[in-house]
Parts: C-alpha cells; structure tokens; sequence
C-alpha cells in the first residue's frame, strides 16, 4: 500500500540538499526507532519519494515555499505503515534539513491496476547495484537500452522477492523481465544537455558511499506479480533508503486518495501478510 503523508511548512524558504533520499532516510530511521518496536525498526520492505512542494533551486539545494509538503511512503504490510504513522504522529515536529515540518495528516493512494506492460515514471532515483569500500563500482553508468541495465534491476528484483518469501517456482515463473528507457525522453534529455543519471550520496551503516541513480520514463514488461512488487517495495536497491519509487505514467494521483484510517484492511501481494526482519 501506498500513502502521502502531508506536513505543513514551519519556515518557507528552507531548504534541503538537492540529493537529500539520504537526510530522509536517516530521519525515517529516527522515527521508526522512537517507536521501539524492533519488528518494524528493522523491517526492510518499504520505501518513499522525496519530498514534495512548490520549489526554488540555488546553490544550498532545494527552498520550499509552500504552505504544505508531502512524502510518499510505501510498504506492503499494513501494519508497518500503521506503525511508521502513529510513531511519527508522537512528534509535534521533525527537521529534513533546515526544515521544520509537522505532519497534518494522511491520505491513502488507492492501488491501481497494473498488468504485465506497465510505463512508470520514477519519483526517485534508481540504484543498479550496492556499492563497497573502495571500489567505484557502483557510480558507473550504464546505458538504460542495455540488456545489462535491464539483467542488473532483474538480479535485485528476483533477490528480494526470494527474501520476501516467493518460493523457487514462482520465482522461476517470473523469468519475463525486460526495462525499455522511453527513447524520445532520453534524446530531449541529451540533446538539452541534462541529465537522467547522477550521483548520490548513501548511508549504510554509518559509512558513506556514493552511488548512480536513474530517473526517466519506462515501460516495463514482467509479469504482475513483479510489477506490483516493484510499485509497493520500490525497484532497484536501497529501496528503504529512498530509492526506486515509482508511479504509474499519464495517471491523475489526485484521482487516487481518500483517507487514511489506521486499522483500515489493506491490499497486500501475496494472500498471507509475510512481514520479515
């Protein structure tokens, strides 16, 4: 399931690093902790945008100028979300930078229909593979037309869905996995001399690394069970750092929320909830 969680801005025109997943996650991980449930502290199947509003960029990062901001958050089991919201919702206040934000409320995105071709755009960057101590490795670009883009995200999804608890023949049913790059967007990106493809910063165990995410449109075509996957626990790795958030192409999100309700049933991916430390 996936929900926006609204906070209002105490100091318009505070600002965050323009690669802030990082100072998100770390806040995440603050308040998973102040909960003190060990469960859901290191309960790895979740992820989350970046934080959205009405922005100016300068040199310092990211200003924000509206009244309100909104994080995406995603998980596939209920009761982590449950857990994520009244843990938060204990501080009348957190800070993402040197910003104060208090949350106001939250809306739930009903879940759409996705079937075995699905064009997603990404709302945060996508992480290839994990980085290690002194090896660059994982900054190297790879070209999204590529079988090897496209092998990389497969290896990490199949990895993952195994740890979720998908057995070896229904792994073994989701051979189909195949990323193909929006072409047209990728030649305006070139051609303008922008980029889809940057450098980030990462925590992992209080050591930092720098790793390549991606952000462009694309279609992907895996069976759905892969695709729901990868909407509700995020694409690539470092999902639970904040990468790999995706969301449906030419879609209407307004059209998608109504009110969250803590204890609300929930939609999950498989008919048993698995929720794993």
């Amino acid at each position: 399931m996936r929900v926006r969680i609204i906070f209002s801005l105490k100091n318009k025109g505070a600002s965050v690093p323009f690669h802030h997943q990082y100072l998100l996650a770390q806040t995440a991980k603050a308040i998973l902790m102040s909960g003190g449930d060990e469960e859901f502290i290191n309960y790895p199947y979740y992820h989350f945008s970046g934080l959205k509003g009405q922005t100016r960029i300068s040199k310092q990062g990211l200003h924000f100028y509206s009244s309100k901001v909104t994080l995406v958050l995603a998980s596939p089991s209920k009761e982590y979300v449950d857990y994520f919201i009244k843990s938060l919702f204990n501080h009348t206040e957190i800070q993402v930078g040197s910003l104060w934000l208090r949350p106001l409320e939250v809306e739930r995105e009903e879940f759409p229909e996705i079937r075995d071709e699905t064009k997603f755009i990404c709302i945060s960057p996508i992480v290839l593979m994990a980085p290690s101590l002194f090896d660059a490795g994982a900054k190297r670009f790879i070209d999204p037309e590529t079988d090897e883009f496209s092998d990389l995200l497969y290896e990490s999804t199949i990895s993952r869905l195994e740890a979720y608890g998908y057995n070896s023949e229904e792994l073994a049913s989701f051979f189909k996995f195949q990323i193909v790059p929006d072409r047209a967007y990728l030649d305006k990106i070139r051609n303008s001399g922008k980029k889809f493809a940057r450098i980030y910063p990462l925590y992992d165990q209080d050591v930092k690394y720098e790793v390549r995410g991606y952000t462009f449109p694309f279609t992907l075509y895996a069976s759905k069970e892969v695709q729901e996957f990868v909407f509700t626990c995020g694409l690539g790795v470092y999902a639970n750092k904040g990468f790999g958030m995706l969301d449906i192409a030419n879609s209407d999100p307004v059209k998608r929320t109504s009110k969250y309700e803590i204890g609300e049933p929930s939609i999950t991916l498989k008919e048993e909830e698995l929720v794993r430390v």
